[in-house]
This record gives structure tokens, sequence and C-alpha cells, in this order.
């Protein structure tokens, strides 16, 4: 029996909706809409490689020995979150589908290669 046809306790756990990001979209998207300017993707996408990498220098920061508060990771983990759900909206992408969709050949790639525990 090939590995992706075998009974797998980890498949089971993948979500079973992606509505509650569709829906957090559409909320992001009539905010944006109404409260700013509107931006074109690449806006977003720069915002967003701005704060992921805001994001990686924490952790550099961390992987040196030096202190963080625990707050900066919660700061700068929502700002790349509101830039991705911003870029989403604006290149017009159903984040939701293309999530669960991923998630799915994840899932597939993991099972026909497992990794060591």
């Amino acid at each position: 029996m090939p590995h992706d046809t075998l009974p797998d306790p980890a498949s089971k756990l993948l979500p079973g909706s992606y509505d509650g990001l569709r829906k957090l979209l559409g909320e992001f998207r009539r905010y944006q809409e109404a409260a700013f300017p509107e931006r074109p993707p690449r806006f977003f996408a720069l915002e967003l490689a701005g704060e992921t990498g805001e994001l990686a220098n924490l952790e550099k920061k961390v992987w040196k020995g030096r202190q963080v508060a625990p707050d900066d990771f919660d700061d700068e983990s929502a700002d790349v979150c509101i830039a991705l759900l911003n870029y989403a909206n604006s290149r017009g992408i159903d984040l939701a589908r293309a999530v669960e969709e991923k998630m799915r050949r994840i899932d597939r790639r993991r099972r026909a290669e497992p990794e060591d525990r």
C-alpha cells in the first residue's frame, strides 16, 4: 500500500475548514478599503518583506545571545500577518483556498517522504 493511502493520525489533524481565514481576509479588505488609500500589491509585498526581516532580526539577536522582549515577537509577528493578509487581498488571492491546497500537498509529501523524528 503506498504511503499516501495509509491511515495516518497526523493527516486527520489537518484543519477541517479554512472559513475563519476567509472571513478574516474579508474583514481586513473592508478595513483597508475604508481606512487607507488604494495601494498596489508591490506596496504590500515590500511591507511584508520588511516586516519579515524585522522578525528574523529578532531571532538573530536571540541566536547571538541578546535579550529580546517577548512582546517584540508578538508585535512583529502581528505585523507579518497583517502585511500578508493585505498582500493577498491586494492580489485577489483566496488565501484560505491556497493554504488549504498547500497543506494537502505538504501532507501528501510528508507521508511519501517521512522525516526522521
